[in-house]
């Protein structure tokens, strides 16, 4: 019988407070997500100093109660990963310290997940026989980034946005139609009973060379079209709008893919629970050839369990393990 080995994830780069338990590399014990998205909704988007104080308020009770779930004590727990970078200052300081308290009071090693890592590390818990190499599409409120996974610990940039992220555009031009924050499943929502064809918005950056993506001018001619036509039906504009996001993420994403000659595209993020990115991406890539994955919705948001994954990885494949002098970097890239 293998001899269990606990780590405890920690997430806390945004506006998610999140805890999971994973065995080995990806059995997952528990996993507990408490968002703030309410608390930020009248503001329209994440206040970090507010999102600090609810994280350092619901964390020990988050962890109390996944260890609860996972029916493990805390002397139980092998390894503790927390979110380092990139994300918002104040909230990664939060979850990295109470994890680096955790690891020095436990006496037990310490790792520091790249977010953006623990994202890539979100299919692996969905579908074990997806393996490196493959192109990941990372998209989300903060990031969207094309990167090459020749294996885990190994990436290439490809493509990165050049102004705004997918997600954030998408809340953006959410609080434009009048939609609380977060706007990315009312939007999905609404252009399911729009007309993607009624407004011919741009498509930033498709033809040109590369796979990087812009999505600001995409945000201004909303805005734009809204100040001439006022009373245009949000559906229509919802789902115009998002057929522009769906296109240019779809073509870069396989173009990528093939250039690079992988068979496979992960694509990750918040962005990846979109109904209509799923059904386009895995379509237009049918007929290139290309097996799209996604994984689970509940593992497309920001969740601790992508981190315990990553975290575990790293500690029990790669030996690695990370000081306690270990600061937060809001702006960490892979």
């Amino acid at each position: 019988m293998t001899t269990p080995f606990y780590t405890i994830g920690i997430e806390s780069s945004c506006d998610e407070t999140a805890v999971a338990v994973v065995n080995g590399e990806r059995e997952l014990m528990s996993s507990l997500i408490y968002s703030q998205a309410q608390m930020h909704a009248r503001y329209g988007g994440v206040v970090p100093e507010v999102a600090s104080r609810d994280h350092l308020r619901k964390l020990p009770y988050l962890v109390r109660d996944a260890l609860a779930e996972a029916t493990i004590d805390m002397e139980d727990v092998s390894l503790v990963a927390a979110t380092y970078g990139p994300g918002l200052v104040g909230p990664l300081l939060v979850g990295l310290s109470y994890g680096k308290g955790m690891a020095f009071g436990l006496g037990v090693p310490f790792i520091g997940v790249n977010h953006l890592e623990g994202h890539i590390f979100a299919q692996r818990l969905s579908d074990t026989e997806i393996e490196p190499p493959f192109m990941g599409l990372i998209v989300s409120g903060g990031h969207t980034s094309l990167v090459d996974v020749a294996s885990y610990g190994e990436y290439q940039l490809v493509g990165i946005t050049v102004d705004d992220a997918a997600g954030e555009a998408l809340d953006k031009v959410g609080k434009m139609l009048g939609i609380g924050y977060p706007a990315g499943a009312e939007i999905d929502r609404l252009a399911s009973q729009g007309n993607p064809t009624a407004i011919n918005f741009p498509r930033p950056m498709s033809a040109s060379p590369g796979f990087d993506f812009s999505f600001a001018g995409l945000k201004t001619a909303v805005l734009y079209h809204l100040r001439k036509h006022p009373r245009e039906r949000k559906e229509d504009v919802a789902a115009s709008f998002l057929a522009s996001v769906v296109s240019v993420l779809t073509k870069k994403s396989l173009d990528a893919t093939k250039r690079y000659h992988r068979e496979n595209l992960v694509v990750v993020g918040g962005v990846a629970a979109n109904s209509h990115l799923r059904e386009r991406m895995q379509t237009d890539g049918k007929q290139k050839g290309i097996h799209v994955i996604f994984p689970a919705i509940k593992y497309c948001t920001d969740n601790a369990a992508m981190i315990a994954a990553a975290g575990a990885y790293h500690h029990l494949v790669l030996r690695e393990s990370h000081p306690l002098s270990l600061g937060p970097q809001p702006s960490l890239s892979l």
